[in-house]
């Protein structure tokens, strides 16, 4: 256990210190806006409201999955609970597999209950934890501690075989998550973690009923090299940068969307703009997870305010000079392909 708990340490530390990001990008410079000069909008009249999975939201951002498995997680997630409640935001912990092995890591996921009482939150465990089924006393674990509006289940095979004593098998995924949508009452999301879900494995996850995925294209964290600066490995290992783009996954996606799943964006979403172009290539949601962490852990609540309201007023102005008066509006049509050298 111990092991666990210092390697979480580490994630947290080296994910929020910026160092394992990627070289290549998620892709949205490809894309440049369609300036509308004559938008026929009253700036005071846009709203950044959007409904995912049946309920709204003050704004298109999901607060990723981040923090779990160590002390500390519990002050970074009481934060970012406190700020999704008031703020009307869907907030995603971390990996619960921990709780599941030692009960004394409970409060620091039940406390975003605590400090979001009305919030939508989601549970969160990884696809191999899910191979030959897991128990119903561990899914009802899961979801009471935090009282879940949804579970996440994380795919990170690329990470799993960087990290030592990592998983190794994931024959049987597949069908974990196919009982896993049986078994509860609650919507299933499934994410990567940052290599990308292609066409033909988002394809596989509505076939499993899943009810959203998360994209979690390269561009943002590289996985990979989190656990090789954890392990003193070989820098720049090729490992280090595999991966889908983002806006690759996206617009793959794009071709499944709509009544079949929601599709969330993230992976590399650096501002506002980004978000945006995600909603014109059929996202619902965006989702971020390490500008979170980074902010939380050096501004606190006020930090991460602070951080919010202006993305807010960044989108408000995006989506105002492209003649939009709600996200919904945002299409591919405001978009055209740029080259890039």
């Amino acid at each position: 256990m111990d092991d666990i708990v210092k390697r979480k340490k580490d994630h947290l530390d080296i994910t929020a210190s910026g160092r394992a990001a990627y070289h290549k990008t998620a892709g949205f410079e490809r894309y440049d806006f369609i300036h509308n000069a004559l938008p026929e909008i009253n700036p005071d009249e846009i709203t950044c409201e959007v409904k995912f999975l049946n309920r709204w939201f003050g704004f298109p951002l999901f607060l990723s999955s981040m923090t779990g498995g160590h002390h500390e997680s519990t002050s970074v997630n009481a934060v970012i609970a406190a700020f999704c409640e008031r703020y009307n935001l869907p907030f995603g912990v971390g990996s619960q597999r921990v709780m599941l092995k030692d009960s004394s890591f409970t409060s620091g996921f039940s406390v975003v209950r605590d400090e979001a009482p009305s919030a939508f939150i989601a549970s969160n465990i990884g696809g191999a934890q899910l191979v030959g089924g897991l128990e119903p006393e561990k899914i009802s674990l899961l979801i009471d501690t935090i009282r879940a509006d949804a579970v996440i289940v994380h795919l990170n095979p690329l990470q799993e075989l960087r990290q030592f004593k990592g998983d190794r098998n994931f024959s049987g995924i597949r069908e974990g998550i196919r009982s896993l949508v049986g078994d509860v009452e609650i919507p299933v999301i499934v994410k990567e973690t940052g290599a990308g879900l292609s066409q033909v494995v988002i394809e596989q996850l509505i076939d499993c009923g899943v009810t959203a995925v998360d994209v979690a294209g390269s561009g943002g964290t590289s996985w990979s090299k989190v656990e090789n600066i954890r392990n003193d490995r070989l820098e720049n290992h090729f490992s280090d940068e595999w991966g889908i783009p983002t806006v690759d996954c996206l617009l793959a996606a794009g071709e499944l969307a709509g009544e079949k799943c929601e599709i969330i964006a993230s992976g590399g979403i650096r501002s506002s703009s980004d978000i945006a172009k995600s909603l014109c290539m059929g996202a619902v949601m965006a989702a971020i997870a390490q500008p979170v962490l980074q902010v939380v852990r050096e501004g606190g609540y006020d930090g991460l305010e602070s951080f919010y309201k202006q993305w807010e007023d960044d989108f408000r102005l995006i989506l105002c000079l492209l003649g939009c008066e709600e996200p919904t509006d945002l299409d591919m049509v405001h978009l055209r392909r740029v080259s890039v050298r």
